[in-house]
């Protein structure tokens, strides 16, 4: 079966792609358990871009409300040091067949898993990596939404050192009842493990002191091979005194200044309630150099009544769609007028 009109194929790691054709050289960059993403140049945009592919969109009625809570929180997401989304598509020819699901966004380079095991960051490149971090996560928490799942791999840096917060997965909004299987351990907060159903923003918070205390440090802070030994280490490092604190993060050879220490110490704090929000660590003087409230915008509030009611999966398809398909070809719409794809004279609109 040959391609749709405007689209090619071309199989890379045993997957068949099928995209527009002003995305050229598609290259393999990674995989997960809900997609597989490959780096591409639109040739409309003259640009670099990163292209992802959902892993069975439809396959059950969670792929279905995972798949359409992610593209309409990328699309909420318009933020310098948030992931947003510049184009989406598929090449299905009918609405019947509308199984495969395509998203578009910058390309990123390095995440900094890879940065921090090739090189040791010196205390100003933490400084502002950790504020780019802050300044995207108060974004998201402004919106009423929770990452869950900040971690190294999940944070990428280009090569002028801009930050961009990745894969909204597993977010949820605060009054969401929550499930304790969330992050990487070495990154999850003690209340996650410990299960609790109603934790907060603050789980977040936690997360960025594990990772700027990987990076200050040059390894994870809190490498944990099971629950009990995770929250163990946990134990060990936090609410001993600054000077033990200290030297768990610091090695001989390598200065970390007490400011730093000061502001890891308010984001590890073991009762959520007790940690400093993003918000409030934005005007720590860690960042003095960096820190303008005028310039740490918010977000809008993130509504998911859309996504929360219970439906089967031929109505999840039907939400990518306004009307019944009266052509053959799938276009994409501009996401300067709204969000979507369209039939010819069909748009889908979230």
């Amino acid at each position: 079966m040959s391609a749709r009109p405007g689209f090619y194929r071309q199989e890379l790691n045993k997957t068949v792609w099928e995209v527009p054709e002003r995305y050229q050289n598609l290259t393999p960059v990674g995989s997960g358990a809900y997609g597989s993403v490959c780096s591409a140049y639109d040739v409309v945009l003259r640009q670099k871009v990163a292209v992802k592919k959902l892993s069975r969109p439809f396959q059950s009625l969670i792929h279905s409300r995972r798949s359409y809570r992610e593209l309409r929180l990328l699309k909420h997401m318009k933020h310098e040091n948030v992931i947003g989304l510049l184009d989406v598509f598929t090449p299905a020819a009918t609405l019947e067949d509308f199984n495969e699901l395509y998203l578009v966004t910058n390309l990123m380079g390095a995440d900094l898993n890879n940065i921090v095991k090739f090189q040791r960051l010196s205390d100003e490149h933490v400084q502002f990596l950790i504020y780019q971090l802050l300044r995207g996560l108060k974004y998201i928490h402004s919106a009423g939404l929770i990452h869950r799942d900040l971690k190294p791999s999940n944070v990428a840096v280009n090569e002028d050192c801009e930050l961009r917060i990745l894969d909204f997965g597993l977010a949820r909004q605060t009054d969401d009842e929550m499930t304790g299987y969330v992050a990487t351990r070495w990154y999850r907060a003690p209340e996650i493990m410990l299960n609790w159903m109603h934790y907060n923003q603050n789980v977040d918070i936690w997360s960025v002191g594990c990772i700027m205390g990987e990076l200050l440090k040059g390894k994870v802070l809190f490498p944990g091979t099971d629950y009990i030994d995770q929250l163990k280490r946990i134990m060990e490092v936090v609410g001993t005194p600054t000077p033990e604190l200290l030297k768990k993060i610091c090695s001989e050879h390598f200065f970390v200044s007490l400011l730093a220490v000061d502001l890891l110490k308010r984001m590890l704090v073991l009762d959520c309630d007790g940690r400093i929000s993003a918000s409030e660590a934005l005007s720590h003087p860690y960042f003095s150099q960096y820190h303008d409230p005028d310039d740490e915008p918010e977000a809008q509030p993130y509504d998911q009544t859309l996504e929360s009611k219970d439906r089967t999966l031929e109505e999840w398809k039907g939400k990518f769609v306004l009307a019944k398909p009266t052509e053959a070809v799938w276009r994409v719409l501009s996401l300067d007028l709204c969000l979507g794809l369209f039939f010819h004279r069909c748009q889908i609109i979230l």
